[in-house]
């Protein structure tokens, strides 16, 4: 379960990444909860918060994925640190200050988004620099089982933080988190990580990116249902304040209850998807019903009766959404050649997140009009509908669903006689 652990420079990332996402977690809970109050509990300007800081993912990622496959990743991801460290502490110097205003946060949170986009491409692919080919399905598990962990701790300490001392001081703490990060990078040793070949700069190394996806049906397959689940199902934590605010009636400690309780769920799915993944590759099959169940819980939550059966319904949803997301994950990463990692992984965040500026003003509208109820179960039709979509279009294609087998430099999904692979691996 933790081989990747192995890897001092990837020991390093994980320790880094414990302390920063517990921060960034804080400050998320913390960010829509001063949305949520300088607005008056108005869902549609938390929509917007969630529409400015997804929005620059529309714009930069899939370009963020090419300088990620040009210049050195580490080096890279040291800035990009800097600058949400920066980030972080101007928004609590203004908060604890007492003159920050609703444009002040919106502002920030469009700058945030645009470090993110820069961020998490060079992130992805640096994993497989650090652990190389055949542990990358792992540290994507653990990297999870990480992201949940703090997702499980964050919340329940921001929650009753935000009760006693107010936001302020958990964006400062996030920005003192983030130097964890900056420093296991500086620690690392450059020498041993698993780099593919450099790219020199060239015209019409994105367009080529993007030829490359196209050509591969299992790779489009995965980014259309990740594009629908991300931007329909998945915008449940957008509305988990309306919900605690507006439906059971409850303060911020209610609200990081219930993030807490999608944790609890999601933390258990990442190690199940560490342990499994030590054992193999990752299945379509597994993508495919997880995206089914994610949808299904999520239509059976929105109708629970009280808070306590609404909260522990949270549970197996958040474990499904971990399952999907390491799945699609761990495919993308293990299926493409490592001079192309950076953009496919440009035009993965790209569908996974891009959709938020769509989904995030969607959810409170929907949310304002039709009740804080109504994008759950509506976000949960649509996943389980594209999930049935995408198992019929491989069904028809023989596509599904032994287990995937690495060939070369990428994967095969045996059925019958249907071979999906690298196009590198096909021209040999």
């Amino acid at each position: 379960m933790f081989s990747s652990l192995k890897v001092r420079n990837y020991r390093l990332f994980f320790t880094g990444q414990v302390i920063s996402n517990i921060g960034t977690w804080m400050q998320r809970i913390a960010q829509d909860w001063l949305v949520f109050t300088l607005s008056g509990n108005d869902p549609i300007a938390l929509g917007i918060a969630v529409a400015l800081q997804f929005l620059p993912t529309l714009f930069l990622s899939l370009w963020a994925g090419v300088l990620a496959d040009r210049v050195d990743k580490r080096r890279l991801l040291i800035g990009i640190q800097i600058a949400v460290l920066a980030q972080a502490a101007v928004l609590g110097a203004l908060d604890l200050s007492g003159i920050a205003a609703l444009w002040h946060v919106y502002l920030l949170c469009f700058t945030l988004g645009v470090t993110a986009s820069l961020e998490v491409p060079a992130r992805q692919s640096f994993v497989a620099e650090m652990v190389g080919r055949d542990k990358v399905t792992n540290a994507v598990a653990l990297n999870s089982s990480i992201f949940n962990m703090a997702r499980i701790v964050g919340p329940a300490i921001a929650g009753f933080a935000i009760t006693w001392v107010g936001t302020g001081w958990l964006f400062m703490a996030n920005a003192v988190s983030t130097g964890a990060v900056i420093t296991a990078l500086v620690l690392m040793n450059p020498d041993k990580l698993f780099r593919g070949p450099a790219i020199p700069r060239e015209k019409g190394q994105l367009v080529e990116g993007l030829r490359y996806v196209r050509r591969r049906s299992d790779l489009m397959t995965v980014m259309v249902l990740v594009f629908f689940v991300s931007t329909f199902g998945i915008t449940y934590f957008t509305s988990l304040p309306i919900v605690a605010a507006n439906v059971f009636h409850t303060d911020a400690d209610g609200y990081g209850l219930l993030s807490t309780l999608v944790a609890v769920g999601t933390f258990t799915g990442a190690l199940m998807s560490a342990r499994r993944n030590s054992r193999g590759g990752p299945r379509v099959r597994l993508l495919l019903i997880s995206a089914f169940l994610l949808g299904a819980f999520e239509v059976i939550t929105a109708f629970m009766p009280t808070y306590l059966t609404f909260g522990l319904a949270l549970i197996p949803l958040g474990f499904a959404t971990i399952t999907f997301l390491n799945t699609a994950n761990a495919l993308v990463q293990t299926a493409v050649s490592p001079e192309m990692r950076g953009r496919v992984m440009g035009l993965y965040v790209l569908v996974l997140i891009g959709g938020n500026p769509i989904g995030g003003p969607m959810t409170g509208w929907m949310a304002d009009a039709f009740g804080g109820r109504s994008p759950f179960y509506i976000g949960g039709a649509v996943s389980a509908l594209a999930a049935i979509a995408c198992a019929v279009v491989l069904i028809r294609r023989g596509g599904v669903s032994l287990p995937v087998r690495r060939f070369g430099n990428g994967l095969r999904v045996l059925k019958r006689e249907r071979v999906w692979t690298d196009s590198a691996s096909s021209r040999r």
